[in-house]
């Protein structure tokens, strides 16, 4: 049981930590455009 003092602050730290790189990644704009890398990678030869 005195695990769960661990455990819980643990994994909503974590939650944080992924919602703010998540945010991050939006504010850069890292999912404008998903497909153009994709297809930019096929036409270089």
């Amino acid at each position: 049981m005195d695990i769960l003092y661990l455990l819980i602050p643990l994994s909503v730290a974590l939650v944080f930590f992924i919602l703010g790189g998540l945010w991050w990644a939006i504010e850069r704009g890292q999912f404008e455009d998903i497909e153009a890398e994709g297809e930019r990678i096929l036409r270089d030869s």
